[in-house]
Protein backbone atom coordinates (compact mmCIF):
# COMPACT_ATOMS: atom_id res chain seq x y z
CA UNK A 1 0.00 0.00 0.00
CA UNK A 2 1.36 3.39 -0.77
CA UNK A 3 2.23 5.99 2.22
CA UNK A 4 -0.23 7.96 3.46
CA UNK A 5 0.05 11.86 2.51
CA UNK A 6 -0.78 13.02 5.82
CA UNK A 7 -0.98 10.70 8.53
CA UNK A 8 -2.41 11.49 12.67
CA UNK A 9 -1.69 8.73 15.24
CA UNK A 10 -3.79 9.79 18.58
CA UNK A 11 -3.25 13.96 17.98
CA UNK A 12 -3.91 15.78 21.42
CA UNK A 13 -3.82 19.44 21.55
CA UNK A 14 -4.26 21.16 25.08
CA UNK A 15 -3.69 24.70 25.41
CA UNK A 16 -3.13 26.94 28.88
CA UNK A 17 -5.64 29.80 29.76
CA UNK A 18 -6.37 31.63 32.43
CA UNK A 19 -8.88 28.85 33.71
CA UNK A 20 -6.83 26.17 33.12
CA UNK A 21 -6.04 23.43 30.36
CA UNK A 22 -8.12 23.76 27.72
CA UNK A 23 -8.64 20.48 25.83
CA UNK A 24 -8.72 21.37 21.82
CA UNK A 25 -7.97 17.70 20.28
CA UNK A 26 -8.85 14.57 21.99
CA UNK A 27 -6.71 11.43 20.38
CA UNK A 28 -7.23 12.32 16.76
CA UNK A 29 -5.92 9.23 14.71
CA UNK A 30 -6.57 9.46 10.56
CA UNK A 31 -4.62 9.19 6.80
CA UNK A 32 -5.02 11.25 4.00
CA UNK A 33 -4.29 9.64 0.83
CA UNK A 34 -2.13 10.82 -2.46
CA UNK A 35 -5.18 13.26 -4.59
CA UNK A 36 -7.89 13.04 -1.85
CA UNK A 37 -10.00 16.08 -1.28
CA UNK A 38 -11.17 15.79 2.32
CA UNK A 39 -13.58 18.06 3.87
CA UNK A 40 -13.29 19.05 7.40
CA UNK A 41 -16.95 19.72 9.47
CA UNK A 42 -18.26 20.20 12.97
CA UNK A 43 -19.48 22.80 14.90
CA UNK A 44 -17.52 26.45 15.82
CA UNK A 45 -15.11 25.22 18.44
CA UNK A 46 -14.96 21.96 17.55
CA UNK A 47 -11.22 21.82 16.68
CA UNK A 48 -11.24 21.74 12.89
CA UNK A 49 -9.01 24.45 12.31
CA UNK A 50 -6.70 23.60 15.05
CA UNK A 51 -6.14 19.80 13.37
CA UNK A 52 -5.75 21.52 10.04
CA UNK A 53 -2.99 23.58 11.35
CA UNK A 54 -1.48 20.95 12.97
CA UNK A 55 -1.25 19.12 9.53
CA UNK A 56 0.63 21.71 8.37
CA UNK A 57 3.10 22.50 11.10
CA UNK A 58 1.87 26.15 12.37
CA UNK A 59 0.90 24.15 15.31
CA UNK A 60 2.67 21.79 17.57
CA UNK A 61 0.18 19.03 18.98
CA UNK A 62 0.86 18.15 22.77
CA UNK A 63 0.54 14.58 22.83
CA UNK A 64 0.56 11.60 19.36
CA UNK A 65 2.07 11.73 16.06
CA UNK A 66 1.57 14.02 12.63
CA UNK A 67 3.78 12.72 9.98
CA UNK A 68 3.18 14.46 6.29
CA UNK A 69 4.84 12.74 3.34
CA UNK A 70 6.47 10.50 5.58
CA UNK A 71 8.18 13.44 7.62
CA UNK A 72 7.73 13.47 11.80
CA UNK A 73 6.32 17.16 12.02
CA UNK A 74 6.48 17.03 15.99
CA UNK A 75 9.73 16.19 15.69
CA UNK A 76 11.17 18.93 13.48
CA UNK A 77 12.75 22.46 14.33
CA UNK A 78 10.91 25.41 13.08
CA UNK A 79 13.64 25.98 10.37
CA UNK A 80 12.85 22.41 8.88
CA UNK A 81 9.04 23.16 9.34
CA UNK A 82 9.10 26.08 7.39
CA UNK A 83 11.49 24.48 4.06
CA UNK A 84 9.28 21.42 4.14
CA UNK A 85 6.22 24.00 4.20
CA UNK A 86 7.96 25.59 1.07
CA UNK A 87 8.52 22.79 -0.72
CA UNK A 88 5.52 20.56 0.15
CA UNK A 89 2.39 22.51 1.09
CA UNK A 90 0.11 25.31 0.84
CA UNK A 91 -2.68 27.09 2.94
CA UNK A 92 -5.36 28.91 1.43
CA UNK A 93 -7.46 31.14 4.47
CA UNK A 94 -10.40 32.55 4.88
CA UNK A 95 -9.10 35.94 5.16
CA UNK A 96 -6.81 36.77 2.19
CA UNK A 97 -3.53 37.46 3.77
CA UNK A 98 -2.52 39.67 0.76
CA UNK A 99 0.76 41.82 0.89
CA UNK A 100 -1.51 45.46 0.50
CA UNK A 101 2.10 47.01 -0.64
CA UNK A 102 2.55 44.28 -3.68
CA UNK A 103 0.57 43.87 -6.92
CA UNK A 104 -1.76 40.93 -7.50
CA UNK A 105 1.76 39.41 -9.38
CA UNK A 106 4.31 40.01 -6.70
CA UNK A 107 1.37 38.59 -4.12
CA UNK A 108 1.57 35.32 -6.53
CA UNK A 109 5.75 35.37 -6.75
CA UNK A 110 6.54 35.10 -3.31
CA UNK A 111 6.27 31.66 -2.49
CA UNK A 112 8.30 31.01 -5.91
CA UNK A 113 10.93 33.53 -4.77
CA UNK A 114 11.14 32.44 -1.32
CA UNK A 115 12.08 28.43 -3.28
CA UNK A 116 14.80 30.83 -5.36
CA UNK A 117 12.94 29.40 -8.48
CA UNK A 118 14.48 31.75 -11.68
CA UNK A 119 11.35 31.48 -13.76
CA UNK A 120 9.10 32.99 -10.55
CA UNK A 121 7.67 36.49 -12.77
CA UNK A 122 6.58 33.76 -15.35
CA UNK A 123 5.22 31.43 -12.77
CA UNK A 124 3.46 33.83 -11.19
CA UNK A 125 2.19 35.47 -14.38
CA UNK A 126 0.90 31.94 -15.54
CA UNK A 127 -0.86 31.29 -11.82
CA UNK A 128 -2.71 34.66 -12.72
CA UNK A 129 -3.99 33.62 -16.01
CA UNK A 130 -5.21 30.06 -14.66
CA UNK A 131 -7.77 32.25 -12.00
CA UNK A 132 -8.18 34.62 -14.80
CA UNK A 133 -6.99 37.77 -13.53
CA UNK A 134 -4.40 38.23 -16.04
CA UNK A 135 -5.31 41.97 -16.91
CA UNK A 136 -5.56 42.40 -13.15
CA UNK A 137 -1.70 41.79 -12.37
CA UNK A 138 -0.33 45.09 -11.46
CA UNK A 139 -3.30 46.25 -9.14
CA UNK A 140 -3.16 45.92 -5.58
CA UNK A 141 -5.04 44.02 -2.71
CA UNK A 142 -7.21 47.28 -2.09
CA UNK A 143 -7.91 47.63 -5.89
CA UNK A 144 -9.50 44.62 -5.93
CA UNK A 145 -12.56 42.74 -5.37
CA UNK A 146 -13.09 40.07 -2.59
CA UNK A 147 -13.89 37.51 -5.23
CA UNK A 148 -10.59 38.54 -7.28
CA UNK A 149 -8.26 38.94 -3.56
CA UNK A 150 -9.50 35.32 -3.14
CA UNK A 151 -8.22 34.20 -6.43
CA UNK A 152 -4.98 35.60 -6.13
CA UNK A 153 -4.35 33.72 -2.51
CA UNK A 154 -5.90 30.31 -4.53
CA UNK A 155 -3.18 31.08 -7.15
CA UNK A 156 -0.34 31.98 -4.88
CA UNK A 157 -1.17 28.67 -3.03
CA UNK A 158 -1.01 26.39 -6.15
CA UNK A 159 1.94 28.09 -8.29
CA UNK A 160 4.75 26.39 -6.61
CA UNK A 161 2.56 23.42 -7.12
CA UNK A 162 2.41 22.08 -3.57
CA UNK A 163 1.63 17.93 -3.04
CA UNK A 164 -0.83 19.47 -0.17
CA UNK A 165 -3.01 22.23 -0.15
CA UNK A 166 -5.02 22.93 3.15
CA UNK A 167 -7.96 25.77 2.88
CA UNK A 168 -9.68 27.50 5.80
CA UNK A 169 -12.89 28.26 5.15
CA UNK A 170 -11.88 29.21 1.50
CA UNK A 171 -15.36 30.65 0.34
CA UNK A 172 -15.86 32.20 4.08
CA UNK A 173 -15.76 35.57 3.35
CA UNK A 174 -17.75 35.57 -0.56
CA UNK A 175 -20.93 36.02 -1.10
CA UNK A 176 -22.56 32.47 -2.71
CA UNK A 177 -22.20 33.31 -6.60
CA UNK A 178 -18.50 34.07 -5.70
CA UNK A 179 -17.87 31.73 -3.21
CA UNK A 180 -19.57 29.22 -6.23
CA UNK A 181 -17.02 30.57 -8.62
CA UNK A 182 -13.79 30.28 -6.47
CA UNK A 183 -14.93 26.52 -4.99
CA UNK A 184 -14.86 25.68 -9.12
CA UNK A 185 -11.60 26.93 -9.31
CA UNK A 186 -10.01 25.17 -6.32
CA UNK A 187 -11.92 21.92 -7.17
CA UNK A 188 -10.61 21.98 -10.74
CA UNK A 189 -7.08 23.51 -10.16
CA UNK A 190 -6.31 20.82 -7.82
CA UNK A 191 -8.13 17.74 -9.60
CA UNK A 192 -5.95 18.93 -12.87
CA UNK A 193 -2.90 18.95 -11.04
CA UNK A 194 -3.58 15.68 -8.17
CA UNK A 195 -2.90 17.88 -5.39
CA UNK A 196 -4.11 16.55 -2.04
CA UNK A 197 -6.95 19.02 -0.22
CA UNK A 198 -7.52 19.07 2.79
CA UNK A 199 -10.33 21.87 3.43
CA UNK A 200 -12.29 23.08 6.42
CA UNK A 201 -15.68 23.91 5.77
CA UNK A 202 -19.26 25.59 6.78
CA UNK A 203 -20.93 24.74 3.75
CA UNK A 204 -22.31 21.65 3.03
CA UNK A 205 -22.39 22.06 -0.79
CA UNK A 206 -18.60 22.53 -0.91
CA UNK A 207 -17.65 19.34 1.90
CA UNK A 208 -19.96 17.35 -0.59
CA UNK A 209 -17.96 17.77 -3.16
CA UNK A 210 -14.94 16.69 -1.70
CA UNK A 211 -13.92 12.78 -1.60
CA UNK A 212 -14.71 12.26 2.02
CA UNK A 213 -15.73 14.22 4.57
CA UNK A 214 -14.77 14.24 8.34
CA UNK A 215 -17.19 15.28 11.17
CA UNK A 216 -15.34 16.43 14.19
CA UNK A 217 -17.13 17.27 17.59
CA UNK A 218 -15.48 18.35 20.77
CA UNK A 219 -12.29 17.78 19.74
CA UNK A 220 -13.17 14.21 18.88
CA UNK A 221 -13.51 12.70 15.28
CA UNK A 222 -17.24 11.13 14.96
CA UNK A 223 -18.12 7.94 13.99
CA UNK A 224 -18.77 7.79 9.70
CA UNK A 225 -22.41 7.62 8.98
Amino acid sequence: MPQPVLSLEDVRLTLRSGAGPVEILRGITLEVASGETVGLVGPSGSGKSSLLMLMGGLERATGGRVRALGHDLSAMGEDALARFRRENLSIVFQSFHLIPTMTALENVAVPLELARRPDAPELAAAGLDAVGLRDRAHHYPAQLSGGEQQRVALARALAPRPTILLADEPTGNLDEATGAQIADLLFGMVRARGTTLVMVTHAPDLAARCTRTIRLRDGRLEPAA
